[in-house]
C-alpha cells in the first residue's frame, strides 16, 4: 500500500472524512468548495488554505488542528498527565541534594527494595498510572537512604527505580524526561559497581536514541560484560544482541541482523527458559522470536513478517507488555497483507490486554491510519479505535 505522509494536510482530511463515513461528494456538498478542489487537496495536488481547512473542520465537526498537524499521542487530559509526571520530575531532580531532612518517615531498606521490584512488575503488566503515582515517594526515600547509608543494594534499588521512571515517562510520551531518568540510572548503577545494570542502562539509552550512537552504546555495554559467565550476564548480553539486531534492521543491514539474532539464539539456549527474573528483560527464545518479527517489520519485509507472526506462539508466562507489542505488530502486518478485519481484531485484543500501552505504541497509530486509508468508509469499530488514540 502507498506510504502515508503525516505532513500532508489532505491525507488527514481524507482520514477524518472516512472516519465520518462520508464520500468526497457528500463532504463537498457540506462545504463551500467544489468536489474537484476537495479531490485535489486530498491527493496533495493543491494546498489546503486556512479557509478550506476551517470549512472542512466545521463540516466534519472536528478541531482544525486534527487536519493541520498530528494530534498529541497521549489520551490523558493535560492536567492529569502533568499531575502524574511533575512529581516524578521533581523526585529525579533531588539526586544530588544529599539527605532529605523533610522526610517524616523512611521505610526500611528491604521494603524499599521490594517496592522497586513491584513497580518494575507493574510497568510490565502495563499498569502505568499506578506505577507513576508510587514512583516519586520511592525515589525520594531511596535517594535519602543512599546518601545516609550507601550500600550496593541501595544503589541497585535506586537504579531500578530510575529505570522504571524511564519506562513510565517514555510510555507517557515524555522522552526528554525519560532521558533524564536514564542519566540518573547510570549515576546509581555506577555507584553500585554493577556491570549488568550499567549494560542495561546503555541498552535503554540506545533504544531511546535510535540514532548513530545506538550501536556504540550497545557495544560498550557488551564490553562491560566481557568474560562474565553468570546467567544474569548471559541474559543481558543476549538482550544486547537483540538491540544490535534492531539497529541493524533500521539500517537495512540484513547480514548484521542475522548475525546478532543467531548470537541471541545461542545465548538463549545457554540461559534456558525465559529469564523474567533478570532485570525484567524476559530474555529467551520467545523474546528472540519477537525480535525476528520486529526486524522483519523494520526492514519492510512484510511477507516474512506475516509468516513469522502467524507461526509465533507466546508462552503463557509472557509479560503483558510484550504480549501487547506482539498483538500490535500482528495487526500491522495483517493490515499490510490487506486483511483489514483480522488486523482490527488484533488491535482490539491489544487494547483489551494492555490499553495504556497499546494507545501509545507507534505501531497502533500506523495500523489505524493504514486501515482508514484502506476503507472507503471506516466501520464503526475502526472509527471508535481512531477516536481512542486521538486520530
Amino acid at each position: 500500500m502507498p506510504a502515508l505522509d503525516d505532513g500532508h494536510t489532505g491525507s488527514r482530511i481524507q482520514e477524518q472524512r472516512r472516519l465520518a463515513r462520508l464520500t468526497q461528494r457528500e463532504l463537498a456538498h457540506r462545504i463551500p468548495y467544489s468536489l474537484s478542489l476537495l479531490n485535489q487537496v486530498e491527493c496533495g495536488a493543491r494546498p489546503a488554505t486556512p479557509g478550506f481547512v476551517a470549512a472542512v473542520a466545521q463540516a466534519l465537526k472536528v478541531d482544525a488542528s486534527r487536519l493541520t498537524g498530528p494530534p498529541a499521542l497521549t489520551s490523558l487530559p493535560p492536567d492529569r498527565l502533568v499531575s502524574l509526571v511533575t512529581p516524578i520530575r521533581e523526585a529525579l531532580d533531588r539526586f544530588d541534594l544529599g539527605p532529605n531532612l523533610d522526610l517524616l518517615r523512611i521505610r526500611p531498606l528491604p521494603n524499599l527494595i521490594a517496592e522497586a521490584d513491584t513497580l518494575c512488575q507493574q510497568v510490565r503488566a502495563t499498569h502505568l498510572r499506578a506505577a507513576a503515582r508510587a514512583l516519586p515517594a520511592l525515589i525520594i526515600e531511596l535517594t535519602h537512604t543512599a546518601w545516609t547509608g550507601p550500600t550496593t543494594p541501595v544503589w541497585q534499588a535506586l537504579a531500578s527505580a530510575y529505570r522504571t521512571a524511564h519506562d513510565v515517562t517514555l510510555k507517557l510520551d515524555h522522552p526528554d524526561l525519560a532521558r533524564v531518568a536514564l542519566d540518573r540510572m547510570g549515576w546509581a548503577a555506577g555507584r553500585a559497581s554493577d556491570p549488568c545494570l550499567e549494560a542495561v542502562q546503555r541498552y535503554k539509552r540506545a533504544t531511546l536514541w535510535r540514532g548513530a550512537m545506538s550501536s556504540s552504546l550497545i557495544t560498550s555495554g557488551q564490553a562491560l560484560l566481557n568474560g562474565e559467565t553468570s546467567r544474569e550476564a548471559l541474559a543481558v548480553t543476549g538482550q544486547l544482541h537483540l538491540g544490535l539486531a534492531t539497529v541493524a534492521a533500521t539500517n537495512e543491514d540484513a547480514a548484521a541482523v542475522d548475525t546478532h539474532l543467531a548470537a541471541a539464539r545461542e545465548l538463549a539456549d545457554r540461559v534456558g527458559g525465559e529469564a523474567c527474573d533478570v532485570h525484567w528483560l524476559s530474555f529467551g527464545q520467545a523474546n528472540v522470536k519477537l525480535h525476528e518479527l520486529g526486524t522483519s517489520i523494520a526492514m519492510s519485509d512484510f511477507d516474512t513478517a506475516l509468516a513469522r507472526a502467524r507461526t509465533l506462539r507466546l508462552p503463557a508466562s509472557t509479560l503483558t507488555s510484550r504480549r501487547a507489542r506482539y498483538l500490535v505488530d500482528r495487526a500491522l502486518v495483517e493490515m499490510e497483507a490487506g486483511s483489514a478485519k483480522t488486523s482490527l481484531r488484533y488491535l482490539a485484543e491489544a487494547r483489551r490486554v494492555a490499553p495504556e500501552q497499546t494507545r501509545h505504541l507507534p505501531g497502533t497509530r500506523s495500523t489505524i491510519r493504514g486501515l482508514v486509508h484502506m476503507s472507503r468508509r471506516a466501520p464503526d469499530s475502526l472509527g471508535g479505535m481512531a477516536r481512542w488514540i486521538g486520530l
